[in-house]
Parts: structure tokens; sequence; C-alpha cells
């Protein structure tokens, strides 16, 4: 019998997929991050579901000393010590085929909201202004649309941008990424030179703090729309500024910010957060990108089966 803690609110299915696989679960969405290494030690847990209540740590992991697994239920890791887990011998699962579809369809929608001015036509009409010539658009065929990032979700965006006309460019830093018949990888300075959008779908890692800054916006051969459904840390926030006001960003659709506790925000922060969100070519919104009722469900079948081949196949199974 595996006995697993789940810590953050899940979807309701989780139990009906778990349950038949042999593992008894203690559903404890209302700890607090400060009470869950508590929690851990009072019980004999192999297993801990996580959403990003909490940093897993190596001082975590030694309240759980027969911890096997950490189940990350979504994409990013960027919450999780993963060097800590290793020397621990703790595994780590989680689940970006779960909401790589609902990030695919938004980054679409972010794009067609940036070339469209969707946001700001709404606006002005509720107002009572009705500006045609002046939100005349751009069309996403014949556009050179380039992406940092060719795992799960770049290549949903990918797949969703095939029936457009465009053509997609991908870099990926592993060597063992590939193309495919929805985008051509090329070398990084290649999608610089030809790129006409940026839309960033890296993970958050030290390495790739702030990696997108002001001399990697300067290297495009032309300025660029830049989108960002992944996560706001790899974005350098003031070269964003600096490039919206100078032209050599056109306009950003931003679904994650370097700093998404608005109430929290350092001054420099509040500065650059103050200039986006009155900027006319800026669309916001609140990290819901992988949000949606289907990927609520799917992110714990994706759980479900990789926790499964786990316990019954060891690691590397999932």
């Amino acid at each position: 019998m595996s006995l697993c803690l789940v810590i953050d609110e899940m979807h309701p299915s989780l139990p009906e997929l778990l349950v038949p696989l042999g593992i008894t679960l203690h559903y404890q969405p209302e700890l607090t991050a400060a009470e869950v290494p508590a929690a851990l030690a009072a019980q004999p847990y192999d297993g801990l579901v996580v959403r990003s209540k909490l940093r897993v740590t190596a001082a975590l992991l030694a309240h759980g000393p027969q911890l096997r697994y950490v189940a990350r239920a979504g994409a990013g890791v960027d919450n999780i010590d993963e060097a800590a887990m290793a020397a621990a011998g703790v595994v780590l699962l989680n689940a970006p085929e779960g909401n790589r579809d609902a990030v695919g369809e938004y980054a679409l929608g972010l794009l067609l909201a940036l070339f469209r001015n969707i946001s700001r036509a709404d606006e002005e009409v509720r107002a009572g202004r009705w500006r045609r010539e002046a939100n005349r658009g751009e069309e996403i065929g014949g556009k050179t649309i380039g992406l940092l990032g060719y795992g799960h979700m770049g290549a949903a965006f990918a797949r969703r941008l095939s029936a457009f006309g465009c053509t997609v460019l991908a870099y990926d830093s592993n060597p063992a990424c590939v193309g495919d018949q929805h985008a051509t990888l090329v070398p990084l300075t290649e999608l610089q030179q030809r790129a006409e959008v940026l839309s960033l779908h890296i993970p958050y890692s030290a390495a790739n703090h702030n990696f997108v800054d002001e001399a990697f916006l300067a290297a495009f051969s032309r300025p660029v729309w830049l989108l960002n459904t992944a996560r706001g840390e790899v974005l350098d926030h003031a070269a964003l500024v600096r490039g919206l006001q100078s032209g050599q960003v056109r306009g950003a659709a931003l679904d994650v910010l370097e700093n998404e506790k608005l109430a929290q925000l350092s001054a420099a922060q509040q500065a650059r957060f103050d200039f986006l969100k009155t900027a006319e070519n800026v669309v916001l919104s609140p990290h819901i990108g992988g949000w949606t009722h289907q990927s609520y469900r799917r992110i714990n079948e994706v759980l479900a089966h990789k926790i499964g081949a786990f316990l019954t196949l060891g690691p590397g199974q999932g």
C-alpha cells in the first residue's frame, strides 16, 4: 500500500484515478507551507503531490525520509530543487502533457489579441469610441514566428499555427530536440535574423533567469512582437520596457510577470508594471494559459498514469 500526501487543491477526480492503483490519499489542501514538514514527518508517506504552494528543498525532504516521489501537478518545476531530489533519491514527476493544449490555444489567442488590438478595441467600444482605422491590425498569415523552446508547450503552439499560412521556426538548447512538420529547428542566430514574432516556451531555472535580455532582443534583425506564456523570470522586464519604448519590441502579450504578487512589487518592479499596464500595445493576463476546466482534470490523468507506472515499474517508466 502506498501512502500519498496532497497539499494543494486538485481536481476532484484525483481519488478515482489514484485509489484503484493501491494508493491511500491524505488530501490536505488546507495545509500551509509552514505546516507541510510536520505533516510529512507524521506519516510514512512515499508520495507527495504539490502545485506551487511551497518549495521542495533538501530541508523539506529531510522531514519525509520515506518519500519515493514528488508529483508536480503542472508543467513548471521551478519550485522544486531537482539536485536535492536526486541527492535524496526521490523521483520527480510532472505533467506538461496535461495543459500543453490549453497553453497552445492560449498563446494563439494572445497573438490574435495583440495583432488585432482586441483588448483595446473592446475597451474603446465599451467607452463609446468607434475607432476602426486606429485599430487596423496585422494578419498571422505570411509572418515568421520564432519559438524559444520546443518542448510540449512550444510544439502545441506550433500545431495551432500550422493552419495560418505562416513560417514557424524554433530554437531549443536540448540537442535531443527535433523539428517536425509544424516547425523547423534552427540556430538561435537564425531565429533572431528571421523572426517577426518571438514566443517564449522555456522553463525557468537559474541558468534561464532573464535569458531574454536587452542584448538578446537587440540581436533581432527587425522589431518583434513578443509573447510570454512560460515564466516571467525568463524575461528581463526592464529590457522589455526599454524595447517597447524604443520600438525594438512592437508589442507584448504577457500571461506571466517577473513578480505575480502585485501587492508586493519592489519600487522598480512597480514602475515597470505601471508602464506595461498603461501601454496600448501590451496585453496582460493572470497566468491562466494552462488554466482550463479540461486541463484541470487532464493533469490528474497524466499524474495518475506516471505515478502508477513508477510504482509498478520503477524510475524512468512514467
